[in-house]
């Protein structure tokens, strides 16, 4: 199942069920137990995040491609690093380029972002998937002059901003991925496509990374796992693409839909 997350003219939060022909279905229920078809058509007034997390958790330098064009060697084991909450984007919402806390270096970066849909703690890698609520597009948008110059050897400050992590447009349901590490992956810039690979790059793969994160600690129901980006980020261009007013950012994956946001300076205070 495709699932959307949606407000309807009255401003009320409802999810539905996206059908082939474009048209949605209204959903009752909760995301994390069970939602049940209503048989009614969704009034959509503007479609959310198909997810509000409980967390994000981000993976860096996990393919392989891009840690050598980062000058990276290999990690062994997965690089951790956090979002807060209040980067969430909803699709087609603007990425706002930092201005009271200026950055003039913002990339894309297109992932896959898997959601945990019951509590898991100590999973191991053969029961993983069974975790997997579903998946969605992401981008890790990221202010690469805070994350690396100015960010004193911490990457969180980069990639904190508002806005920094647009999700959607779908929840595509676990049972219509059955592996995620099979997937076609891209960034789409101004209508030239600048990243395009496959998710079978990951040096961890989709169950090593929530067995690895569930280790002593409990993942939640909306815990978003977002795992890592091929090559092709602004920063390996030469010379750097950064992100700039005006500009149109879509995520691409295979079996999950198209993310597109524009992008704008943050507005002044």
């Amino acid at each position: 199942m495709k699932i959307v997350r949606y407000t309807d003219p009255a401003g009320n939060i409802h999810f539905g069920s996206q059908k082939a022909d474009g048209t949605v279905e209204r959903l009752d229920g909760d995301l994390y137990s069970k939602l049940s078809k209503t048989g009614e058509s969704a009034a959509v007034q503007k479609l959310l995040a198909p997810v509000a997390p409980t967390a994000i958790l981000c993976i860096g330098l996990n393919y392989k491609k891009h840690a050598a064009e980062s000058g990276a060697k290999s990690p062994e084991i997965p690089i951790l690093f956090v979002k807060g909450l209040n980067t969430l984007q909803n699709p087609g919402d603007p990425i706002q380029i930092p201005t009271a806390l200026p950055s003039d270096e913002v990339d894309y970066e297109c992932e896959l972002a898997v959601v945990i849909g019951k509590a898991a703690k100590n999973v191991k890698r053969a029961d993983a998937l069974k975790y997997v609520l579903g998946y969605t597009c992401a981008n890790d948008v990221s202010a690469r002059d805070w994350q690396i110059k100015k960010g004193g050897g911490q990457w969180c400050r980069g990639k904190f901003f508002d806005t920094f992590c647009p999700l959607g447009p779908v929840l595509v349901t676990a049972d219509e991925i059955p592996d995620p590490n099979t997937l076609g992956i891209k960034t789409i810039l101004n209508g030239e496509t600048v990243q395009d690979w496959n998710t079978n790059d990951m040096i961890f793969d989709v169950p090593a990374l929530i067995e690895f994160l569930s280790g002593s600690s409990t993942l939640l129901p909306g815990t978003v796992i977002l795992t890592g980006t091929p090559h092709g980020v602004g920063m390996a261009a030469k010379p750097p693409r950064w992100l700039k007013p005006g500009d149109s950012v879509t995520i691409e994956i295979e079996k999950i839909g198209a993310l597109t946001n524009p992008v704008e300076l943050e507005p002044a205070a």
